[in-house]
């Protein structure tokens, strides 16, 4: 089965090269760390052996697990704790929060990829977040004597029948994983659905209710500074291609009304900056790019397009609306919990797939709203005009927030069990086909 696994993964590789090398020469993507990625152990990392490796993929993922790691250093001071990642800006994050000597570039699913770093780090714990069930992988980390949890785990409303159609393949890749915590009893029934033994799988909860808000940033104290006074912000944050023009539209009708209102637009991907600026531009609104404010100007009745990475989440701050982006067009929704712990009143489009159990949670407690393409523009003057409403909206979701809490601590106490439980206690029962 691993054999088939890794020659169609090869023949994948090489029948998508030409685009993978497109987009490196044109864009940039993928180059960063491409040695790391290919078995190349920096040397930064040093000596690690019987640490805690922890894979977060991404941005959301490391805020996810910074929690966790800070427990997991709490609570195991003599082991080492070193954290991979596969995108570039999860990347950057990870070594701004865990330390540069302890990060570094996840790598492929090829075993002359793995073992390198398998040799070098001989891991005890390998703990991978959400649903990185890369089988190459998790069967060599295996092997070699590491546990290996799965945290935050969930299956997608887009992954599930995916996974479904190749059930037989996954009950031979998931019985090598030690410990599934999913995120939600949904998601636990999901993964035993495709496959995860039902006797590893249990619900901890979800650890981005855990994350902390973000340590003030400068951007913050500085665009506090130069709205004008009775200035109300929204922001529209992690907006997809298709959005702006919608936002762009409602704000224009907010204007007529409240001619003072600033909106904050955040697009989800830097390499969109430009042209979301010319968007701006052709709308008619006075607006400003983040990265060229000086601190001296003053905001009032125009955009501020955050051409910036890593000061979204604590801008929300400054926010009495927050729209989530990629929800009104079919892409599924970014996370709320970055505006709601701020206790804001805040705005989801039709489409939040990726962010169902989340959703479902505020939804049930009245502490979000959604809105609808055509209706999004006076959702927001009605939140706007009505303060009592915005208000409590914004009550709401932060008490959501509140109590969600403790899914850190549920994961450590089974992660530390795992570290202690005997090897016959762990061993992966006999799967047949």
């Amino acid at each position: 089965m691993h054999l088939l696994y890794s020659a169609l993964l090869a023949l994948a590789v090489v029948l998508t090269a030409p685009w993978w090398l497109a987009r490196m020469l044109t864009q940039g993507k993928y180059r960063a760390g491409l040695g790391e990625r290919l078995g190349r152990v920096p040397a930064r990392l040093g000596s690690a052996r019987g640490c805690i490796w922890v894979h977060a993929v991404s941005v959301g993922e490391v805020l996810a697990v910074s929690g966790l790691l800070a427990g997991l250093r709490a609570r195991f001071p003599d082991r080492r704790v070193v954290v991979s990642t596969t995108t570039a800006t999860g990347q950057k994050l990870a070594r701004e929060r865990f330390g540069e000597n302890n990060v570094f570039y996840y790598p492929a699913d090829f075993g002359f990829a793995i073992r390198p770093y398998l040799r070098a780090l001989q891991p005890d714990l390998v703990v991978l977040a959400e649903s990185e069930f890369w089988p190459n992988f998790m069967r060599l980390a295996r092997r070699g004597g590491a546990r290996i949890a799965v945290v935050n785990a969930r299956v997608s409303d887009r992954s599930l029948p995916r996974y479904l159609r190749l059930r037989a393949l996954w009950r031979h890749v998931l019985v090598d994983l030690d410990l599934f915590l999913a995120q939600s009893d949904e998601d636990a029934r999901r993964l035993v659905a495709i496959g995860a033994p039902g006797a590893r799988v249990s619900v901890a909860g979800n650890l981005k209710f855990d994350v902390q808000p973000p340590v003030l940033l400068p951007a913050v104290e500085m665009l506090r500074r130069i709205l004008e006074p009775a200035t109300a912000v929204v922001v529209c944050g992690s907006t997809a291609e298709g959005e702006e023009p919608m936002v762009l539209r409602a704000f224009s009708a907010v204007l007529e009304k409240h001619p003072r209102t600033v909106l904050l637009l955040a697009p989800r991907r830097p390499e969109r900056f430009d042209a979301v600026a010319e968007l701006i531009t052709a709308s008619g609104l006075k607006f400003w790019r983040r990265s060229q404010l000086a601190g001296n100007e003053s905001l009032s009745g125009g955009v501020v397009l955050l051409d910036t990475i890593g000061e979204l989440a604590a801008l929300y701050s400054l926010a009495v609306v927050a729209f989530v982006g990629g929800s009104l067009v079919p892409r599924g929704g970014h996370n709320i919990l970055e505006s709601a712990q701020y206790g804001v009143a805040t705005l989801v489009g039709p489409h939040t797939e990726n962010f169902r159990d989340i959703i479902g949670i505020f939804e049930r407690a009245g502490a979000v709203r959604r809105v609808s393409p055509e209706g999004f523009a006076g959702e927001l003057l009605q939140l706007l005009d009505d303060t009592g409403a915005r208000q409590e909206l914004g009550r709401r979701a932060a008490e959501v927030v509140r109590q969600q809490r403790g899914a850190t601590e549920r994961t450590l106490d089974e992660l530390e069990k795992l570290l202690a439980a005997p090897d016959r206690l762990r061993r992966p029962e006999h799967v047949t086909t």
